[in-house]
């Protein structure tokens, strides 16, 4: 299930809960089309790779503070973290390159 992170201590808490598994953080915005366009393959691959990684959205208008700190100025924008250190990232709704990421970093 990808999870809805409510503020920057639930952000850290997921991070630290996640171990050693790539989490993948989708900084979206609710009226953002593309977002829209790409949660469900977002969806599809936290349970294709359900053992591999954890999936969290950081609404960008509720967590501006998140937005601010990992400099996020569009959306959607893929954040890759592992042991809490950011490995790589992109911007844009494609679900090939998202899948590689994954792929390649977990």
């Amino acid at each position: 299930m990808v999870y809805i992170v409510k503020d920057s201590e639930d952000f850290n808490n997921k991070l630290e809960s996640a171990g050693g598994l790539l989490v993948v953080v989708d900084f979206y915005a609710t009226w953002c089309g593309p977002c829209k366009a790409i949660a469900p393959k977002l969806e599809e691959f936290q349970n294709k790779y359900a053992d591999k990684i954890v999936v969290v959205k950081v609404d960008v208008d509720e967590c501006e503070d998140l937005a601010a700190q990992y400099n996020i100025s569009s959306m959607p924008t893929f954040l890759f973290i592992k042991n809490k250190q950011v490995v790589t990232q992109f911007s844009g709704a494609n679900a090939d390159k998202l899948e590689n990421h994954i792929q390649q970093n977990m």
